[in-house]
């Protein structure tokens, strides 16, 4: 386990990880019968820790960025803005909303073939979900934007609860943009 600058946080790079992933993966290709190739050097499932705090926004943020360039992901400036936007707004919405329940958040960064995944993980039950625009509010659009980001580059995003009876929100996102 390396621990990243400040201490706080601990990026375990170990190329697996828990959280849902984008079909076709290696399990659809078990159930096949075939064996998976070889992951390129960009691949892997990297995991870190913050605390539920307004700073950890811009550090995941950073973290998130740096990750991509220092593994060599393959993607375009558009894509790596969006999922820093999607980071932004979950890792927001885990210390806004989950903080009281929650004083530690877990960011999680998956990069397949295809593919790349964020992650942000909290021990708060409550199971958010995009609410309907209302032009009269000034907050409470996050996850709409998420879902958004994610539709338009041709990627899912989802929540689902944790075996601790916390919850994950995730986004996947292809690495080559729809035609």
């Amino acid at each position: 386990m390396a621990r990243t600058e400040g201490g706080d946080r601990t990026t375990e790079d170990h190329g697996h990880g828990q959280g849902p992933r984008p079909a076709g993966g290696t399990e659809a290709l078990a159930a096949r019968g075939a064996e998976p190739p070889d992951p390129l050097p960009h691949e892997g499932v990297w995991r870190f820790t913050a605390p539920a705090a307004d700073a950890s926004v811009p550090q995941a943020r950073h973290a998130v960025r740096d990750l991509l360039r220092r593994q060599g992901v393959p993607a375009s400036a558009d894509l790596v803005h969006g999922l820093l936007l999607i980071v932004s707004e979950l890792v927001t919405n885990a210390v806004r909303h989950a903080a009281v329940l929650s004083p530690t958040l877990a960011v999680e960064v998956a990069v397949g073939a295809g593919w790349v995944r964020v992650a942000v993980e909290d021990q708060h039950p409550y199971r958010p979900t995009a609410l309907e625009t209302d032009h009269g509010r000034t907050g409470g659009r996050g996850l709409l934007l998420v879902r958004e980001i994610a539709r338009e580059a041709g990627g899912v995003c989802d929540v689902a609860h944790t075996a601790s009876g916390g919850k994950v929100i995730w986004a996947a996102l292809p690495l080559t943009p729809p035609l």
